[in-house]
């Protein structure tokens, strides 16, 4: 039985990890969570749930009725940040939004922001992740805190609240959403306030739910999850339960694996339009191999004089900001794609896999086959 949702993303990737497992090692026969349009007792499902041979759930308001069944159970927490006794899935919070803040700091933002759902600990845990990555740069971070709000208070008055603050906080600020859902409301905050994202206002949620983040008014940058592959590790982790094998691995845990870079964080916060246009220039170009002069004939300047004005607003070399920007675009192919290693390195300039390998580790510590181990769908 999955009684999973699949109205979210983070909740389809789980699906489709299930599912993947299922279609190599299976075939499971499958029931699902009736759709929240159909009101069926919650007698009825438990009496389905005694056929069954293993259950993987969202923590719901029925977890202790179906513990009791007696069959293998894995949870996905939600309200609760462990359930002792059971196999949890669980994310690294505080990394996402560490994460978050690194993509922030990296186009130079100097003021930044967290909003969030107050009474959810993931919410609160990706704030401090934020917080504290951002104060290890040396910022510090302005959090909208909605406890004097009235719980379920209509978006239509929360929003309010919102456009208050946001007009309050410095500009240009860099903003964390603990959602996409959040990122939302904040980017329909903004068009009301009549602020501008991303020039005043850089949005970043959580999730890359493509259908949220594209019917926004403006495409929203998303830190992307390794959801699917936490499905996939939990449907196997079941099956060795419903074989009676012992259970000796008591969390699943899903990572940040890159940002997803779309229109609400594209923009650099620096006032220089020198530096700026070397970015741009860099960000533009960096699929192929890029020199030094080649930026500085791009920006308009000397080799030294760019250089000297790159690390004064950005806090880095020229070509710290070209390696980024590939291992980043390396990251988004490894991830995202199903190119093999040799086609990711023939698109980006190098002569063979083996030339890209050592450039990956070079810059991440990490081997191009560990971080598709760690980060991607098995």
């Amino acid at each position: 039985m999955v009684l999973i949702d699949s109205a979210r993303a983070y909740e389809r990737a789980l699906l489709s990890g299930i599912a993947r497992y299922s279609q190599l090692h299976g075939p499971w026969i499958f029931f699902h969570k009736p759709p929240f349009w159909e009101k069926r007792p919650r007698k009825s499902l438990i009496a389905e749930l005694r056929t069954v041979d293993g259950i993987i759930l969202i923590e719901c308001s029925y977890l202790q009725e179906v513990l009791k069944l007696g069959v293998p159970v894995i949870v996905s927490n939600y309200a609760t940040e462990r359930i002792v006794g059971l196999p949890n899935i669980v994310s690294d919070h505080r990394a996402i939004g560490r994460m978050a803040a690194d993509h922030l700091i990296e186009r130079g933002f100097r003021h930044f922001a967290f909003c969030g759902y107050g009474d959810y600990f993931w919410s609160n845990q990706r704030g401090e992740g934020f917080q504290q990555r951002v104060q290890e740069a040396g910022y510090n971070v302005h959090r909208y805190d909605p406890s004097g709000i009235r719980k379920r208070i209509l978006w239509k008055k929360e929003q309010q609240f919102l456009i208050e603050w946001l007009r309050s906080l410095p500009k240009p600020v860099g903003l964390m959403a603990c959602i996409d859902e959040r990122s939302q409301q904040i980017a329909e905050a903004c068009k009301a306030a009549a602020l501008s994202v991303p020039d005043q206002v850089a949005v970043l949620g959580v999730d890359n739910d493509e259908i949220i983040c594209h019917l926004s008014n403006i495409p929203l940058s998303s830190v992307a999850l390794t959801a699917e592959k936490g499905g996939y590790e939990a449907a196997e982790l079941l099956d060795k339960l419903m074989q009676g094998r012992r259970n000796t691995k008591t969390l699943i845990e899903i990572k940040p694996s890159h940002v997803v870079t779309r229109a609400s964080t594209d923009v650099l916060a620096v006032e220089d339009p020198h530096v700026s246009r070397a970015a741009k220039f860099i960000n533009d170009n960096c699929r192929h191999t890029l020199h030094v002069a080649d930026v500085a004939k791009a920006a308009g300047l000397s080799r030294r004089v760019l250089e000297k004005r790159f690390r004064a607003a950005l806090e880095r070399s020229i070509n710290g900001h070209i390696r980024r920007c590939r291992v980043q675009l390396i990251l988004k192919m490894l991830t995202a794609s199903d190119m093999t290693v040799l086609e990711i390195a023939l698109s980006m300039g190098f002569s063979d896999a083996a030339h890209i390998a050592r450039y990956f580790r070079s810059e991440t510590g990490m081997s191009l086959a560990g971080y598709r181990r760690q980060y991607c769908p098995k």
